[in-house]
């Protein structure tokens, strides 16, 4: 564990208090406003005169969208669902860029209808379908970037070879479309700063002409275990620009979790507390919250979020964490060593904390009838 900052401590006393005077029905999700305001300004400082486009999917409540509307940030979307939520927020349509490289065709033209004219591609296929449904329209082709592997990775299913992308991005400007170079993303949480070098390295070595370099998102948060700052990766991205253009293009950032993670806290309650045998030092402790409903990330348990609970001092014990549903693979932590009071009981509620992101947004419709998580707001 490590002491929160002064800013974090007053944005958990917050929260507590939000919830402790309103005792919500749990599970709840409740977003801290300011908190989201200031994390947006702090990359900002980081990363001045860079173009910040808050990825949409981190965390895509109302609230949160409008007040990064008015903070001035632009909004990487990922579907014609997130434009009309950005536009019906305030959100100028110059300020969106269709970041996914997979849509349908007609997405692309209604996108393009409703005043979008930036997106991202990684094929011809896409390529193609940019050029005949948003002529004009600025582009970058993402690459698949050799970067150490991030907490969170995505594999292959995004982005193309390097010297394909350098291919695609001059068949691109035969096409009659806007280019502006490049984009990269290193995996969701990523805690070593070379995964940006790597990838700036990367896009300089195309050989293309670069007038802006999207560096994506995946700057972390510390969990259970702490990440680097942001002043880290920031230095190593400036660092990075400098060594490797002469010029440097224009920077563009597609952050989400480092906007809202530490936003947010989840209250769930202890359903049920249980052994699976009578010589059984584990308790399986069920809450009512689960990888189906807000808690997606801890599959293969890559993040693992600091728990609050009742009965502080006690003595505790080991424990494995489930949801609720009744499925298999709802379960929460079993690998990652937890410990929580032996006092907790059913009843008992526990605060997940730093859970602003990747959270709502993950939870199902209605798998099993227990209803999405719903998300409140502060300030």
């Amino acid at each position: 564990m490590f002491p929160p900052t002064e800013a974090a401590a007053t944005a958990d006393q917050r929260l507590r208090a939000f919830l402790d005077d309103n005792a919500p029905t749990t599970p709840c999700l409740v977003v801290d406003l300011a908190t989201v305001r200031e994390n947006f300004r702090s990359l900002r400082a980081e990363l001045p005169g860079a173009d910040v486009l808050y990825a949409v999917k981190a965390n895509p409540a109302p609230e949160v969208v409008a007040a990064l509307v008015a903070e001035g940030s632009g909004f990487d979307v990922a579907s014609t669902g997130e434009v009309e939520l950005c536009l019906a927020q305030g959100a100028d349509p110059s300020s969106l860029s269709y970041g996914n490289p997979i849509k349908k065709a007609s997405d692309i033209a209604r996108a393009h209808a409703a005043g979008v004219r930036r997106f991202t591609f990684d094929s011809d296929g896409d390529l193609e379908n940019l050029a005949e449904h948003a002529p004009g329209a600025r582009v970058a082709c993402r690459f698949l970037v050799d970067a150490p592997a991030s907490g969170t990775p995505f594999g292959a299913k995004f982005g193309c070879a390097p010297e394909m992308a350098a291919r695609l991005l001059r068949r691109a400007a035969g096409l009659g479309l806007s280019v502006d170079g490049a984009a990269f993303h290193v995996g969701s949480q990523h805690t070593d700063p070379a995964a940006w070098v790597a990838g700036i390295r990367q896009a300089a070595e195309l050989g293309v002409p670069m007038r802006a370099l999207n560096i994506g998102g995946g700057f972390p948060t510390g969990y259970r275990d702490p990440a680097p700052p942001l002043s880290e990766h920031a230095a190593a991205i400036r660092g990075a620009l400098a060594e490797h253009f002469p010029t440097p293009p224009a920077l563009v950032v597609e952050p989400g979790r480092a906007v809202v993670a530490t936003a947010g806290v989840i209250r769930t309650e202890v359903v049920l507390v249980s052994r699976k045998s009578d010589a059984d030092e584990h308790r399986w402790v069920y809450l009512d919250v689960g990888r189906y409903s807000g808690l997606a990330e801890t599959e293969n348990e890559y993040i693992a979020y600091r728990l609050r609970t009742a009965h502080p001092g006690g003595g505790d014990g080991p424990v494995v964490i489930a949801g609720p549903t009744c499925d298999g693979d709802d379960v929460v932590y079993q690998r990652t060593p937890y410990r929580l009071p032996l006092a907790l009981r059913a009843g008992d509620l526990v605060d997940i904390l730093d859970a602003g992101a990747y959270t709502a947004s993950y939870s199902s419709v209605s798998f099993n009838g227990f209803p999405p998580l719903p998300t409140l707001v502060v300030g």
